[in-house]
């Protein structure tokens, strides 16, 4: 018994380009979501963004500094 090739139907997933509702439940109501988030974990928030901000501007003083070095 020899083996024969079998046909197989390929299935081809594709979005229309005509089709706007992809994720329709991200965008509704998007500030209120933010808003009610941080809200919510507003010490998590804070707690994340004071030191990135910090080093942040902290690194935009040092290049500023660094660039006017060269003038003393």
């Amino acid at each position: 018994m020899g083996k024969q090739p079998v046909r197989l139907k390929a299935v081809v997933y594709a979005l229309s380009p005509f089709q706007q509702k992809v994720m329709p439940g991200l965008w509704n109501d998007l500030p209120s979501k933010i808003h009610h988030k941080v809200s919510e974990n507003w010490l998590n928030a804070t707690l994340l963004l004071t030191p990135l901000v910090g080093v942040y501007t902290y690194v935009q003083q040092y290049q500023e500094k660094e660039k006017l070095s060269h003038r003393h």
